[in-house]
């Protein structure tokens, strides 16, 4: 599959680098690669990017800080981010994971792995977008501006209030509680949040395992304590829903 995609490589290893490099170029990406988090952060902030392929224990800032720079920043939130390490630990790879990685390659790997791996992952977007499309022309005569008693959504500016209090979310976060809000009164399941919020197809315990951080934050920033539901409930082996406060 050719693509004109750009790839960031980001490595502190010169080697794998140019290893990767060859291999991507030679399916026809755009790559630029950075030698940590830091070089990496200067690329993003000057041209566009539609992959990231990253080590975690790199100097300076390793991959879990760059993933949370990426996923804290509206204008890099959607680009897949992929590891690809040495550290194959389960605990490693549930880390990563929760913290939105899309996917955890570990070395040694071959090269036809990381070009299906990318190759995946950049189909998985283009058919987000689309779908994403056309839920949008729907939005679109139906409003920007979601009123739920107390709280208040604004999709076209990725802002909410609660009781006319700004709430700071992440996008991520602002994805799942709006992805919610305009299913109000439905159960939605895990595997469908997921896919919304990680552009992940996966089972139902993973999609439980990413998602509860998630929720659990947006909760306590909408001001409920720990411990309390709020106006998102938990329907016990099937999913969340969302009841108007």
């Amino acid at each position: 599959m050719k693509s004109n995609a750009t790839i960031l490589i980001v490595d502190d290893h010169a080697a794998v680098l140019e290893s990767m490099a060859m291999t991507l170029e030679a399916e026809g990406y755009q790559v630029l690669t950075a030698v940590d988090g830091v070089q990496a952060l200067t690329l993003l902030e000057s041209q566009p990017v539609d992959l990231i392929l990253a080590d975690i224990a790199m100097p300076r800032m390793n991959g879990y800080q760059l993933l949370e720079r990426a996923r804290a920043n509206p204008a890099w939130v959607a680009i897949p981010f992929l590891f690809l390490t040495a550290r194959a630990m389960d605990s490693d790879v549930r880390y990563g994971k929760e913290l939105g990685a899309d996917d955890y390659l570990t070395k040694p790997i071959e090269p036809e792995d990381v070009v299906a791996a990318v190759q995946g992952r950049l189909l998985r977007v283009r058919q987000l977008e689309g779908a994403t499309a056309a839920q949008g022309r729907t939005a679109g005569r139906e409003g920007q501006v979601l009123v739920l008693g107390r709280l208040r959504i604004d999709a076209s500016q990725h802002r909410v209030w609660m009781d006319d209090h700004p709430v700071r979310l992440s996008a991520r976060e602002f994805t799942v509680l709006d992805y919610l809000a305009r299913q109000s009164g439905q159960v939605v399941t895990p595997e469908d949040l997921i896919r919304v919020t990680h552009g992940l197809d996966t089972n139902r315990v993973e999609a439980g395992t990413l998602l509860r951080p998630l929720v659990r934050s947006v909760r306590r920033k909408l001001g409920y304590s720990v411990g309390e539901l709020g106006c998102i409930e938990t329907v016990r082996g099937v999913g969340y829903l969302l009841n108007p406060v």
